[in-house]
């Protein structure tokens, strides 16, 4: 365990390797002694680092800023959500269903399948954070162009535009992702990781929490909520963008990695990688099933307008309340996690094909109890893939291995999803049923995932 004084020593001695021309000497957050007290208690005491010397002494600092511009890109992230607010945004603009219609498989694939390419260019950058926060600053601009769109466009043109404005935002978003895992193994502990995009995401939650309150009362016209909300997402990302790029992040050159083809074959020649990206792809269910469930609740008798309010708030609220845990136990086993937001998000979704059965689905708090059980899920699954796949990289492999995940998931979501469609059209409670079975199986293939934390 690392002492006070242990850090103090490392401190000085970078400071003076600083000056004698080493490196740049760790900047703190706040201030050296309230950045310590501040990260141990929201992320533990450390274990055994993975960590340069300069790396642990600016570990503190360097784990707030982590958690502040992750906390604006998911606030970012909760206020444009392209399921809900831009879907009612084009509607309302009358862009047209087929517009509307395209918006999340734009948002998802161009998220993740550009990541097998984005990956060389970044791996050979020294410092990593230019990558997220050049991409941050993209998908603020992103947004305020749709800001603007809405307020000064109508009809076909404002969909196509919007749609595109979409389609650069997504783009820059696989940037940073591909860029995140590496840049989060080289600045924050192993033992601390899961912890701070746990609680990053928790604290997102609240102002999401308090944007799907305004929309489900009404307090105020609900165009100009959207629009500003939207308005607020790009401040939210330029915020971000400046806060990462004093991120304290030491110069380390990479090669570049294998070409794009070369990178997928890592599914087959690394099995481990394999079994995750296959565990992973079938706990998609958790994150392709809410729709259905609003459309199960609607044919029951619930408001589609409500149902989907109801969703947006027990996203937010499974966040605020289970996401923090998650990352801290993500840390003791990410594998483990994986394993047991498998099991929830299967027993989520039989209890909601239970009440469809019992004639249930349709009262006022059988889906939103669902919903958030399911969200809790979700968001479990994501902390502990994340977790699970920087510590299960080496300091050379995490942005590869990021690419290569996310574009195989990528690749699984769009086909998963339009496999879904095609079964609605036989019941939605086959395709929840589906959703189900695939959450189980996800459960039990991740049984079979190495430990990578140590101590698990």
């Amino acid at each position: 365990m690392r002492s006070r004084a242990g850090d103090r020593q490392r401190l000085d001695l970078t400071a003076g390797w600083a000056k004698s021309g080493g490196m740049t000497s760790a900047r703190p957050f706040l201030d050296h002694e309230f950045d310590e007290s501040l990260f141990t208690t929201l992320a533990g005491q450390a274990g055994g680092s993975d960590l340069t010397d300069h790396a642990e002494a600016a570990e503190p600092a360097n784990g707030l800023r982590h958690l502040a511009a992750l906390s604006a890109s998911k606030v970012a992230d909760g206020l444009i959500d392209p399921k809900l607010v831009l879907s009612w945004l084009l509607t309302h603009l009358g862009a047209g269903a087929g517009v509307t219609g395209l918006l999340v498989p734009v948002r998802e694939a161009g998220a993740l399948l550009p990541q097998l390419f984005a990956a060389r260019p970044v791996h050979r950058m020294a410092r990593r954070k230019w990558a997220w926060a050049g991409g941050a600053f993209v998908q603020g601009a992103a947004a305020a162009g749709i800001a603007l769109a809405g307020w000064t466009m109508a009809g076909a043109a404002a969909g196509w535009t919007i749609l595109g404005l979409l389609a650069l935002l997504a783009v820059a978003r696989s940037v940073c992702s591909v860029s995140y895992k590496d840049l989060l193994g080289k600045t924050v502990g192993k033992t601390r990781r899961g912890a701070v995009t746990g609680a990053a995401s928790s604290a997102a939650s609240g102002a999401v929490i308090l944007f799907a309150l305004a929309l489900m009362t009404g307090i105020a016209n609900r165009e100009g909520l959207v629009l500003g909300a939207i308005a607020l997402a790009a401040l939210a990302w330029v915020s971000a963008a400046v806060v990462m790029a004093r991120l304290d992040e030491e110069d380390r050159l990479g090669t570049g990695g294998d070409t794009p083809l070369g990178q997928l074959a890592l599914l087959w020649r690394r099995p481990q990688l394999g079994r995750f990206v296959l565990a992973r792809l079938l706990l998609v269910g958790t994150a392709l099933a809410p729709p259905y469930l609003v459309i199960l609740a609607s044919t029951a008798g619930d408001g589609a307008l409500e149902a989907l309010g109801a969703l947006v708030l027990a996203s937010a609220a499974a966040s605020l309340l289970s996401s923090f845990v998650w990352g801290r136990l993500s840390d003791r086993s990410s594998r483990k996690v994986l394993i047991l937001s498998g099991v929830a998000g299967g027993v989520a979704l039989a209890l909601a094909l239970g009440l469809h059965a019992a004639g249930l689905a349709g009262r006022y708090w059988a889906m939103p109890a669902v919903l958030f059980v399911l969200m809790i899920a979700y968001h479990g699954v994501r902390q502990g893939r994340s977790t699970y796949l920087v510590d299960r990289a080496g300091e050379g492999d995490r942005a590869t291995y990021t690419a290569v995940a996310n574009t195989a998931v990528g690749v699984g979501l769009l086909a998963a999803g339009a496999g879904a469609a095609a079964l609605a059209s036989w019941g939605v409670a086959l395709v929840i049923g589906v959703f189900a079975v695939m959450c189980g199986a996800g459960a039990a293939l991740a049984l079979g995932l190495d430990e990578v934390e140590e101590g698990a």
